[in-house]
């Protein structure tokens, strides 16, 4: 048999999957159509039924409309998005066109900086914006670069340019607080911060009418439409610079407060070193003026720049910058401010010397300019600390009674300059320079300087009496001593010695006014004199420093002398100085022996006279006491055979003052301001002369002078002179 017989059918999956030498099926043969199926449905008896069409087709309606809804958004989307992002991408494009190279920012300054240097070429005042020298993310301390980024975008390193998750979150913030949505907290990222600094690349110009301040304000507006420049801007700075370039600009121009444009110059201002050797604690500081200059500036208030500062340093400790030991570390030792920056010397004598020099040179200078200056710092500190002393010891508490110092040398450099209480200043009104006070009996050398130099005597007599003369205009003027006493034949130097009053007129009118005038603008008073009698009892107005002045031309030997605090002014980086002293001694006024025998006689107005509480033991010195009319001003101006110092009293509102005469206060804060300049110097002798020679009578002799006196009334009638001042009582106890 035939084993064909017993094969077994083949397989369903055979026929599904036939073999490559199964039979083929010809062109002809046409496939069987199969059978439709018929779905079972159920009935009355339970099981699935098949849902009515026309539901069927409303659902599948509604279904069928979404899709197309959908479909229909997502294509506008995309195409919408297609179309801003290729905008966007022309827009970064053409921005990242018009980026400079990195070297190009990193000094963005519209005006210079002015480093003043002081008599010993330290450093102790800067003016304008410091710059200070380029720096990068590579070359500054790391602690540093991480409190940046600690501080100010934790993500810089990780994002394209903007965040969109924090402006999210300022967004919250901004509202969450009662504001708008872009006022306040702003979510920008370092990259968008230093678009800001760079005004979206639109430099100022100085010759246009806008301000530099209002230039800034306008870059650090916050509307929709400056934001979106603002993205736009940083998306190119992203695509044109790295990182760390961008960080570098940012380091550079950011403003860091008092005059501090960058982290360099911030260092250096606050600390005294580069920005490569600053620690985590003073890192921390510089990083925390990044939100508010001004407010956080250690110079402002070195205790909150510190507890600042301690905010950043857990910020950088969260954020694995700095370890808990680090950190701790450093809050045991916050930073301090170098010498410098903690003394803030001369702060009114800086202000003065940048308004005595060219504003294209100091005020308005687009060039770094180094300035040596003749402030000597050891006699600033005396001076700040003997005002101290004395309103703390000796005046009422809440008193607002100002009080100013100048000390300078006899050739007029000014070694020191206090300007009003508040010592540690910048542009404040200046008390020693700007304030034209009456001057009082503190005039009155100049009266005894004309006629010494005209051949009169300290031991010539004037006789003080009862004295009346007619001011045309204001009728009958009668001086009186502040004693209202009169003390009959007295020398020129008793008169002086006691600042008495009547003496003083009647040598002013022996002389002639005119002359009186002549000397004590020769001398360097600018300011207008008055015409009539009263010249001489100091009627007329005047500045601290040029009565200081003034009487350094006595001490100096009766030359002129321009006070001066600039020795020479150069740019920085170079060696050759471009301007040199704007000051010192001038023209002959009084001849030597006149001033020496003056400096005689105001000697005696300290040992022996009303200036005795400005005497120095130990020290031979000379000076003269000022009161004005109703105690508006009172003044103690004197000198050693080393130094001149000059100091003035009163309200600024011309309150008189209670109690307070030019030979108390006044005389004691000079007394402890020289106690303290001459610390340590060895006693020099007055460069004085006492007198030769018989005495003459003079100015008030009965049958002499007061025929002599109403001559020149009549000649200063005819020739219009007079004058309306009052008649103060200036004699000073």
């Amino acid at each position: 048999m035939s084993d064909s017989r017993r094969r077994k059918p083949p397989l369903v999956a055979d026929r599904r999957y036939p073999n490559s030498s199964a039979r083929k099926p010809t062109a002809k043969a046409k496939p069987k159509k199969s059978a439709p199926t018929r779905r079972r449905t159920t009935g009355r008896g339970g099981g699935r039924r098949r849902p009515p069409a026309r539901a069927v087709g409303f659902r599948g309606l509604i279904g069928a409309a979404l899709r197309w809804v959908g479909r229909l958004l997502w294509a506008v989307v995309w195409r919408v998005s297609a179309v801003v992002a290729a905008l966007i991408g022309v827009a970064v494009g053409i921005q990242y066109m018009s980026l400079p190279d990195l070297s190009a920012l990193l000094d963005g300054r519209a005006r210079g900086s002015v480093t003043m240097l002081d008599r010993d070429g330290r450093v102790f005042a800067w003016r304008g914006e410091q710059f200070g020298g380029a720096v990068s993310a590579d070359t500054v301390s790391p602690h540093l670069k991480n409190a940046i980024i600690a501080t100010e975008d934790k993500r810089f390193y990780r994002h394209f340019g903007i965040s969109p998750r924090g402006v999210a979150s300022a967004i919250r913030i901004n509202l969450a607080e009662g504001r708008g949505p872009l006022s306040g907290h702003g979510g920008s990222t370092i990259t968008q911060q230093t678009a800001k600094l760079l005004c979206l690349g639109e430099p100022f110009d100085p010759t246009s009418a806008m301000t530099e301040a209002e230039y800034e304000a306008d870059c650090r507006r916050g509307s929709l439409s400056r934001k979106a420049k603002e993205a736009i801007y940083a998306l190119a700075m992203e695509v044109k610079y790295s990182k760390d370039e961008i960080l570098t600009i940012y380091m550079n121009r950011a403003f860091l407060g008092a005059g501090a444009r960058g982290f360099e110059a911030a260092s250096q201002r606050y600390f005294g070193k580069s920005a490569a050797e600053v620690n985590p604690a003073e890192a921390a500081m510089l990083a925390g003026l990044l939100v508010a200059p001004t407010r956080f500036a250690p110079t402002n208030d070195l205790e909150r720049s510190q507890n600042r500062a301690a905010t950043i340093l857990r910020l950088m400790t969260e954020q694995g910058y700095l370890s808990d030991t680090d950190r701790a570390m450093a809050m045991a030792n916050p930073a301090e401010l170098s010498a410098a920056a903690e003394a803030r010397a001369g702060g009114y004598f800086a202000d003065w010397v940048m308004s005595s020099g060219p504003d294209y040179f100091t005020r308005n200078t687009t060039e770094d300019v180094v300035i040596r200056t003749t402030l000597d710092q050891r006699l600033q500190t005396a001076a700040e600390d003997a005002l101290r002393e004395i309103f703390e010891t000796k005046v009422r508490d809440g008193s607002k009674a100002q009080a100013a110092i100048v000390v300078m040398s006899a050739d007029g450099a000014v070694r020191a300059m206090v300007g009003g209480r508040k010592t540690r200043v910048a542009g404040a009104f200046n008390r020693a320079t700007q304030a034209l006070r009456q001057t009082g009996s503190s005039f009155k050398p100049f009266v005894y300087a004309a006629a010494l130099d005209l051949g009169y005597s300290p031991r010539d007599t004037v006789v003080d009496d009862r004295l009346c003369m007619t001011i045309p205009g204001s009728g009958e003027w009668c001086p009186r001593n502040y004693t209202n006493q009169f003390y009959g034949e007295v020398t020129l130097t008793h008169a002086l010695k006691e600042s008495l009053n009547i003496p003083a007129v009647k040598i002013s009118e022996s002389v002639g006014r005119e002359q009186v005038r002549a000397v004590a603008e020769g001398f360097g008073i600018q300011s207008d004199l008055a015409l009539g009698p009263a010249l001489a009892l100091g009627a007329s107005e005047s500045t601290l420093i040029e009565m200081t002045g003034a009487y350094a031309g006595i001490l100096n030997g009766g030359s002129a002398v321009e006070p001066y605090g600039m020795v020479e002014l150069r740019l920085m980086g170079d060696e050759l100085p471009l301007m040199g002293s704007d000051g010192g001694i001038g023209e002959r006024v009084i001849q030597q022996d006149a001033a020496e025998q003056l400096i005689w006689m105001m000697e005696q107005a300290v040992s022996d006279g009303s200036g005795g509480r400005a005497a120095l033991p130990g020290r031979p010195v000379a000076g003269k006491t000022g009161t004005t009319q109703a105690a508006r001003d009172a003044w103690f101006i004197g000198f050693s055979a080393d130094y001149v110092a000059g100091v003035w009293m009163g309200y600024d509102d011309n309150t008189p003052l209670t109690g307070v005469t030019g030979g108390g206060l006044p005389a004691e804060i000079w007394r402890e301001t020289m106690l303290r300049v001459h610390d340590g110097l060895p006693v020099n002798p007055l460069p004085m002369q006492p007198p030769a020679g018989p005495a003459q009578p003079r100015g008030g002799q009965a049958g002499q002078t007061v025929e002599g006196i109403l001559d020149r009334m009549l000649r200063d009638i005819l020739g219009g002179d007079g004058g309306n001042a009052p008649a103060p009582r200036a004699g000073d106890r």
